[in-house]
C-alpha cells in the first residue's frame, strides 16, 4: 500500500535532507555557502530498496500493517467523489449525519467537502488503511446550527463551486451559470426564520473551501471522544454494519442536479 512505501520514501528524503545539510557548509563554524536542489521522492525508489533499510524498516511495517490492514466491513461497488454529486461524497454527507446517533445529536443535513475526499475506495473489503487514504486529516465531527436565511446564503455558495457533498433529503438544483434555482429539504423548502442542525467536519465548520457562511453557525459542539477524527467516525460506520452483515452501498439519486437555466 502507499502508506506502507511512504516510509521508506520518508527515510530516504530524511537521509537526502541530512546529507545536504552537511554538504552546504565549507567550515566546521560558518555556513560560506548554502545551496539547494528540489529532489522529487515518489514511487522510483520503492521499486529497489535496499535490503538493510527493508530489514531495518521491517517492525514498523508490522506496526503499520497492524493499524492499517484490519477490515472494517464491505462495500457494494466502487466510489469515489465527483462534482456535483457522486457516490462517495453522499456515502460520507450521510455517514456525518449517522454519526449523530452516537452523540444524541439529530442533523438534519450532513455536509462533506469533495476537496477533503483524497482517494476513492473498492469495492469489497474495506480495511482502515483505505478509510485512512480518504481521510487523512485529522478533521473532528461536528455539530452545528444555521439560521435558515444563511443556511439559504450556505447553498448558494456550494452552488457557486459546483456542488459539495450533501447528505439524503437535500434536492439542491443549481444553474448553468452555478446560481442556486432552488433548494429542499426533506421535501420542503428553508424556513428562513428557523435554525437547522448540521453534522460537517470542523475544517468546513470554520468556512474553509469558501463556505464562509459556517462563519454564522451557533450551537457549535465538537465531541469530545478520544476517537473522533473523520476517519475513526467511517470506520466505526463500516464497523457497525459489518457487525449487521451489511454491505455498504450509496446511490446517485438527484441531490444536486445541473438546470440548463
Amino acid at each position: 500500500m502507499k502508506i506502507i512505501k511512504s516510509l521508506f520514501t520518508a527515510i530516504l528524503l530524511l537521509l537526502l535532507l541530512t546529507l545536504g545539510g552537511c554538504a552546504s557548509s565549507k567550515s566546521s563554524n560558518h555556513a560560506w555557502e548554502i545551496t539547494r536542489t528540489r529532489i522529487l521522492i515518489d514511487e522510483r525508489y520503492d521499486a529497489s530498496i535496499p535490503q538493510d533499510l527493508e530489514q531495518m524498516m521491517a517492525p514498523y511495517k508490522q506496526r503499520v500493517d497492524s493499524l492499517t490492514q484490519p477490515v472494517m466491513g464491505q462495500l457494494a461497488r466502487p466510489m469515489d467523489a465527483r462534482q456535483p454529486e457522486s457516490l462517495l461524497s453522499n456515502l460520507l454527507s450521510d455517514i456525518m449525519v449517522w454519526a449523530g446517533n452516537m452523540f444524541d445529536e439529530h442533523p438534519e443535513i450532513g455536509i462533506y467537502n469533495i476537496g477533503g475526499i483524497r482517494a476513492s475506495l473498492p469495492a469489497g473489503d474495506i480495511t482502515f488503511g483505505h478509510i485512512l487514504e480518504v481521510a487523512p486529516f485529522q478533521n473532528k465531527l461536528c455539530f452545528l446550527s444555521l439560521r435558515g436565511d444563511h443556511l439559504i446564503e450556505l447553498f448558494e455558495q456550494i452552488a457557486a463551486l459546483g456542488g459539495q457533498g450533501v447528505s439524503q433529503g437535500v434536492a439542491l438544483v443549481i444553474g448553468k451559470n452555478k446560481q442556486l434555482i432552488s433548494v429542499r429539504i426533506h421535501g420542503q423548502t428553508i424556513d428562513p426564520t428557523k435554525d437547522y442542525r448540521i453534522a460537517t467536519i470542523d475544517y468546513v465548520a470554520e468556512g474553509n473551501d469558501k463556505m464562509t457562511a459556517f462563519k454564522k453557525k451557533t450551537n457549535y459542539i465538537i465531541p469530545t471522544i478520544k476517537k473522533n477524527d473523520a476517519r475513526d467516525i467511517i470506520a466505526a460506520y463500516f464497523q457497525e454494519k459489518q457487525r449487521q452483515h451489511l454491505i455498504v452501498d450509496a446511490k446517485i439519486e438527484g441531490r444536486i442536479t445541473i438546470s440548463n437555466e
